[in-house]
């Protein structure tokens, strides 16, 4: 099957080595078969209704979300279009913040969002940073374990009733008090885990990968032909132990 990614902003979007995890859906998916066609979406670039089957949006500094902001927001109709048709789509940091309603600076100034989760940001005082351990709340994989890292000082504040990606066992996840983190609204899911986030979970790849073959076919996601993971399984356990070891502390900004 050929699957159609959509990268939104890669020339921006790309702290933490994101870009890996769009590396890692090539692999994962050549390793069975399957083509990853990626289209760079970027500013000007027009987000064709029904194009892809799985849409990606990674993390920036302050000064490139604020500068590619305005025309993420104007594409929210198409997002949620997408995301309402079935695609698949996976959001990271900056890119998580963005697809909720908005974040709110310190200076109460406010940057409109796409609105595909439901979700708002606030600037705090202190950073969040460290290895993030969590348990997976997802339905498909329950009780799973996600490792990464988070770097961000927003607080992102869910609706009562959203579903979640995971409950954090160490480390600080949406805002640092509710004891989750990352939120899913159908196939999309967000986060602020990167470093990046999927060479160190491979499950949840083939999760994100499932759904986009299901839009691609027309079908239900289907599992998928377990791989070799031996590095990918060292890389999560050494990551799990220093999110266990660190555990997390605010830092000033």
């Amino acid at each position: 099957m050929i699957i159609r990614v959509g990268h939104l902003y890669p020339e921006y979007l790309n702290i933490y080595a994101d870009r890996g995890n769009i590396a890692v859906f090539l692999h994962r998916a050549a390793s069975r078969g399957h083509e990853l066609r990626v289209e760079p979406i970027t500013l000007g670039t027009r987000l064709e209704p029904g194009a892809h089957d799985l849409l990606y949006v990674g993390g920036g500094q302050d000064r490139e979300q604020t500068m590619i902001a305005p025309d993420l927001a104007a594409r929210a109709g198409a997002l949620r279009e997408a995301v309402e048709a079935g695609a698949a789509l996976l959001a990271v940091c900056g890119g998580y913040q963005l697809l909720g309603r908005g974040y709110r600076g310190r200076d109460g100034s406010w940057l409109e969002g796409a609105g595909v989760f439901p979700l708002e940001t606030l600037a705090g005082e202190t950073r969040m940073i460290g290895d993030v351990l969590l348990e997976s709340t997802l339905e498909e994989a329950p009780g799973r374990s996600i490792a990464g890292f988070e770097n961000h000082a927003g607080r992102t504040v869910l609706d009562p009733g959203c579903e979640t990606l995971g409950r954090v066992v160490a480390g600080f996840g949406n805002d640092g008090g509710s004891g989750y983190e990352g939120c899913r609204v159908g196939r999309a899911l967000g986060t602020y885990l990167h470093g990046p986030l999927l060479p160190r979970n491979p499950w949840l790849a083939d999760l994100v990968l499932s759904w986009a073959l299901a839009h691609a076919t027309g079908a239900g996601p289907q599992p998928l032909t377990p791989l070799s993971d031996e590095l990918e399984q060292e890389a999560h356990a050494v990551s799990s132990a220093r999110a266990r070891e660190r555990g997390g502390r605010p830092v000033r900004s």
